[in-house]
């Protein structure tokens, strides 16, 4: 990695919030900034995207709030970092790459707007928070999750640019889409994440804003730790 020289020293023990909307690059870069300060990755839309494949296999509609709850109450969830990978287990099975899939993809927000979903996921993330030294992040991550994050960082790109990004992903994966179709529905969800009624995406305003649009995921980290680090060296 082309990290920069940074004394990190000052982050131990600390909660670093990352939130921003689909396609900015949050999955990414919380867990290479998470491997840079050797701290636990939470992956808050994982944990989301889980329950979603988990009501797909077994019929459950993503507006049956009352039975996805349930779920997300209940059934056992982990995360287990394998070889460089966060893998993700919802009972038991890993269904690390199961969840990116489109069909999960077109649910999951419907499923994450639930307010009992929400409350049910919010108890597990801060039960995993409690011992600190995390980089989480997610759609709500600073502003409902964890609003007292020691640093909230909102990461931001043009909606082209998040686009290509989640067509590229997709077409490495094997799934067939056009830039339009990506476009199409990064604006839907955009719509949809920021006018829900329970727990909408907003920028909080003491959170940094990064855009992304023409950085690396280095650089993004980097980024990341000298706005951090000189909010330290200020305070």
């Amino acid at each position: 990695m082309n990290s920069r020289p940074l004394n990190l020293s000052k982050l131990k023990g600390k909660v670093i919030a990352i939130d921003g909307p689909a396609g900015a690059g949050k999955s990414t870069t919380a867990k290479a900034l998470a491997e840079r300060l050797g701290y636990i990755y939470l992956d808050t839309g994982a944990m989301y995207r889980a329950l979603t494949w988990f009501a797909l296999q077994n019929g459950i509609p993503p507006f049956d709030e009352t039975s996805l709850t349930q779920v997300a109450r209940k059934v056992p969830l982990e995360f287990k970092p394998t070889d460089g990978v966060n893998r993700v287990f919802f009972n038991g099975i890993d269904v690390t790459e199961a969840i990116r899939t489109p069909e999960v993809t077109r649910d999951v927000s419907e499923v994450a707007a639930h307010p009992g979903v929400r409350e049910a996921m919010v108890a597990r993330q801060r039960e995993i928070s409690r011992k600190g030294s995390i980089v989480a992040e997610g759609r709500d991550t600073t502003t409902v999750v964890f609003p007292n994050a020691d640093f909230k960082i909102y990461l931001d790109a043009t909606v082209r640019e998040r686009a290509q990004r989640r067509l590229l992903e997709l077409t490495r994966k094997g799934f067939t889409t056009t830039l339009e179709e990506q476009e199409a529905d990064i604006r839907r969800r955009d719509k949809y994440d920021s006018n829900r009624a329970h727990s909408p995406l907003k920028q909080a305003k003491d959170a940094f804003v990064v855009d992304t649009t023409n950085l690396s995921i280095d650089e993004q980290v980097d980024r990341i730790l000298t706005l951090i680090l000189k909010s330290l060296k200020t305070s």
